[in-house]
């Protein structure tokens, strides 16, 4: 039977090269692709595949948020991050989201395909440059000093607003990719400043870089 897999990534080379690379495996076909968080889950929730490999920094949803809808709307798939990050931090985030997997950008070319097998066969999967040690380490830090992300203060929405704020996009905008009304995304924009603490537009792009959510090009 064969392994069905998504490849969510917002530059068409990247998904190319992996598609490229999965279906030169007899037992791994690739049935879709998505350029972004947002489409990631709508393919999700239409194809059921296995697994999606996703990337972190995409727009309008980042991977991160994405796993932990799809986690919950699509339970039987199972989410493998590939990123450029070797971070704890975003380590941390992506599997407290629910990501069994999490590459590095610069392996996946070697690991892709050992990583989709063992998590589709219910292994956890983690680059082999990243320490497990070092992951254990700050996941039972996490435990005994509970979390300290001044992101966590918000809710799944807020922060899918705070990316796409951080993006420069308008609130008619946002509104508009939300079907929401502008009124409304002014409202929760006001409030997640007020949960961050920081009263500008410039600082909210600061800390969305900082933890996670978006980056710079």
């Amino acid at each position: 039977m064969n392994i069905s897999v998504v490849i969510a990534d917002d530059h068409a080379i990247v998904r190319d090269g992996l598609k490229l690379l999965l279906e030169s495996q007899p037992d791994i076909v690739v049935t879709g692709e998505a350029s972004n968080g947002r489409d990631a889950v709508m393919q999700a929730k239409k194809l059921r595949p296995d697994i999606i490999i996703m990337d972190i920094a995409m727009p309008e949803l980042n991977g991160i948020e994405a796993a932990g809808r799809i986690m919950l709307e699509c339970p039987s798939t199972r989410v493998i991050v590939l990123s450029m990050h070797s971070t704890t931090e975003h380590i941390y985030r992506s599997l407290k989201a629910g990501a069994r997997g999490y590459l590095l950008k610069e392996s996946a070319g070697a690991e892709v395909v050992a990583a989709v097998r063992a998590v589709y066969n219910g292994t956890r999967y983690l680059s082999q440059k990243i320490s497990d040690r070092v992951v254990e380490e700050y996941l039972n830090t996490q435990v005994s000093k509970g979390p300290d992300n001044p992101v966590d203060r918000l809710t799944p929405r807020e922060r899918e607003i705070l990316q796409m704020v951080s993006e420069g996009k308008s609130s008619a905008e946002i509104a508009n990719i939300m079907f929401l009304s502008p009124k409304t995304i002014e409202t929760y924009r006001s409030r997640l400043m007020q949960k961050l603490g920081v009263n500008d537009v410039p600082s909210l792009v600061k800390l969305a870089i900082r933890y996670g959510l978006t980056q710079l090009e």
